[in-house]
């Protein structure tokens, strides 16, 4: 800030943006290598279905009007799904804006918030952007039966009278680990009423285990839960940034308040629209995935490398060493994955389940790449 005489507030100052993962045009070009891929991202490799598509070629010819900035037919869709009035909704662009917004209606820098290490790095700096205190709870032990998950006791021992939210990422990114639906509702339980529970259900449409909470039924028994889901992972929307919260009416209309107008373009609210009605490409969506994670975790074990559970559309590995590397040399093969040092695993890489030829290429490559 040198040449300026204009400072941003102390949070900011020391605010550490997000990376996203490398995109493919950007590798291409630094390389000069083509037909690249990318499984950095956690994108779903079939992209968005019929009925999406279908919907935003519909779209298009409505483009020079401002979208509905209620998003109306978007939340009448997901209230027949979850049941619930369409005054419970909050959409967002990306599930990431509407954790951005509930940190921005709650936190302040008189307040504090609670989340595991090892989760989305969106909470920090959601936390950190709003000048809130984070208190970060140690994760569950490598020893553990859910290595590097979510410890619910050591998070439950950081809430205090300021701690005004709690995130909980169920299944988490970037360890794939999951909860105990009976703890999870514990946990929930023994939080004051006056501190928000956010439960981050991202990629709860890959979850096929029965024994998996859904915490979006649980909104009923709990005023203080708020509970996030996104387009962008099973439903392949993306590129579009559509996501959404669910939680009482009460603590909607306090997010609505703090939400942007417009902040969801009319292609995504029809995407959206198209995408829950398209039941099929969700089941062929979760079916690749269900098949890609055995793939990764077989492959990545005959590699001779700690591959970790997961729920999710990705799976965490152990290099055994710093990855920076081996990193690298996939990079120059044409194969994008995702180094999660800015996690604290400097020593693991992160990789988003693709069509079978994908992960087959990126197993291949990663054997060239650790010689």
């Amino acid at each position: 800030m040198s040449d300026t005489n204009l400072l941003p507030t102390a949070a900011v100052e020391k605010l550490q943006p997000y990376v996203p993962g490398k995109p493919i045009s950007e590798l291409e070009r630094e390389y000069g290598i083509t037909s690249s891929i990318k499984l950095a991202s956690n994108e779903n490799p079939l992209g968005p279905g019929p009925a999406a598509l279908a919907a935003i070629s519909a779209g298009a010819r409505e483009l020079g009007l401002y979208p509905d900035g209620n998003g109306f037919e978007l939340k009448r869709a997901l209230a027949r799904k979850h049941q619930c009035s369409p005054d419970a909704i909050t959409l967002g662009n990306g599930s990431n804006d509407v954790l951005v917004i509930i940190a921005e209606t709650f936190l302040d820098q008189h307040s504090e918030a609670v989340y595991s290490q090892y989760s989305f790095a969106v909470y920090p700096i959601a936390v950190q952007a709003c000048g809130a205190m984070a208190r970060v709870a140690a994760a569950l032990p490598e020893t553990s039966a859910m290595p590097l998950g979510h410890d619910l006791d050591a998070m439950a021992a950081l809430v205090n009278a300021n701690t005004k939210v709690v995130f909980i990422a169920n299944p988490n990114n970037p360890t794939g680990s999951w909860l105990p639906v009976q703890a999870l509702r514990e946990f929930i339980t023994g939080v004051p009423a006056s501190t928000l529970v956010v439960v981050d259900e991202a990629y709860i449409e890959y979850v096929a285990e029965a024994d998996h909470a859904d915490a979006s039924q649980w909104l009923q028994e709990f005023p203080n839960l708020v509970v996030t889901r996104t387009f962008s992972k099973a439903y392949g929307l993306a590129g579009l940034r559509v996501g959404y919260a669910l939680s009482s009416p009460a603590i909607a209309g306090l997010l609505n308040r703090v939400r942007q107008p417009f902040n969801v373009n009319s292609l995504a609210l029809a995407a959206a629209c198209g995408a829950l009605q398209d039941g099929e490409h969700l089941q062929r969506s979760v079916l690749l995935n269900r098949t890609g994670l055995q793939q990764l975790r077989l492959g990545l074990q005959g590699l001779g490398l700690r591959a970790y559970a997961s729920r999710g559309n990705f799976v965490l590995f152990d290099c055994g060493r710093p990855v920076q590397p081996v990193y690298q040399a996939l990079l120059r093969q044409g194969v994008i994955v995702r180094p999660v040092g800015n996690y604290g695993l400097p020593n693991h890489l992160r990789v988003t389940t693709g069509t079978s030829e994908q992960n087959q290429r990126m197993l291949q490559a990663l054997q060239i790449a650790l010689i």
